[in-house]
């Protein structure tokens, strides 16, 4: 097939038309090739933001930063070119802002609103000025150093206090009771060194002591079973029973003693009755005497004789001196 020349020039002038247009996009300083959609940004500053940084929503990439520009020529504001690459709705009224860190490299983030109308493609986003990391902590540093600025002033006040307190005289005396501590710890130190023979022998002795306790260790738990086997009896036996019996003795007794001190009684009255007991001891006294006369006078009680001769002994008026007691 033969192309005529009117056909090739047709061909010719289309590809020129097309690579014009192309050629005035690029030279506009668009993305001929890209076609996401893109949303717009004005801040203040970016700080250490730059191009393909990410674009966050939640935690999740949706885009990059594709273009950073002067807003005005004087450079009050700089507009960011936001590429999104995931297809998401983003409320009107949602605020984006520049997230720095110490480590990691800037990032806008772009916080929801809660608008049901959403961004087309060319839309301009809210912004705010965020402190990000550092300006977080040099708002908190600013209290901070004033707080050590005071200590400082304190501290200053206080060691010319000191150095005026410090005088010649109380500097001597610093010396002297510095001297006087380092004497008092050489003596401590004599002391210790004389009670350790002391302390070694008292340690032996109580691991000597303790070897015993180990070596008897058998006894010792025999000893014990022992202890446990009487404790046990003693519970098992009938204490309360015996008790009450013993109570129940001491009641009688109780009793007893009482009758024996009561004077009504027969024995109470032969016990407290004083003069009863003067007239039995008359008896006795009495008794004794006769026994004594029967003993020395048979004949005056039991007269036999032949010839009718009497006793002229006289009668005992005392109990007779003995040297046995009679049978």
């Amino acid at each position: 097939m033969k192309v005529s020349n009117e056909l090739k020039v047709g061909i010719m002038a289309v590809v020129a038309i097309i690579a014009l247009i192309f050629g005035f996009r690029f030279l506009k300083g668009k993305d001929v090739f890209n076609h996401n959609p893109k949303l717009y940004a004005i801040f203040k500053s970016v700080g250490g933001l730059e191009k393909s940084n990410l674009v966050k929503i939640n935690g999740l990439a949706v885009g990059s930063v594709y273009q950073i520009e002067p807003a005005d020529p004087n450079i009050t504001n700089i507009k960011v070119t936001i590429s999104l690459t995931q297809d998401v709705n983003i409320p009107d009224n949602s605020v984006a802002y520049i997230s720095g860190s110490l480590l990691g490299s800037s990032e806008v983030v772009i916080e929801k609103g809660t608008s049901k109308t959403f961004l087309s493609d060319g839309g301009t986003l809210k912004t705010r000025a965020e402190d990000g990391l550092l300006g977080n902590l040099s708002s908190e540093a600013k209290p901070l150093m004033g707080k050590v600025k005071t200590v400082a002033d304190s501290l200053t006040l206080l060691l010319s206090n000191v150095n005026n307190t410090l005088d010649a005289p109380t500097q001597r005396n610093l010396q002297e009771a510095i001297a006087n501590l380092k004497y008092t710890i050489a003596s401590l130190n004599l002391v210790l060194t004389g009670v350790q023979k002391p302390l070694a022998a008292s340690l032996s002795n109580l691991s000597t002591f303790t070897e015993a306790l180990k070596r008897n260790n058998g006894q010792i738990d025999t000893v014990l079973g022992n202890a446990n086997r009487f404790s046990k009896n003693l519970s098992e036996l009938q204490l309360q029973q015996t008790m009450d019996t013993l109570n129940a003795t001491v009641s009688a007794l109780h009793h007893t003693v009482n009758q024996l001190s009561n004077p009504n009684g027969s024995i109470g009255a032969l016990m407290n009755d004083r003069q009863l007991y003067n007239r039995l001891s008359q008896i006795a006294l009495s008794a004794e005497i006769l026994l004594d006369d029967i003993r020395v006078h048979p004949k005056r009680y039991v007269n036999i004789s032949v010839f009718g001769k009497k006793n002229k002994a006289g009668e005992l008026t005392a109990p007779a001196i003995k040297d046995s007691i009679p049978k």
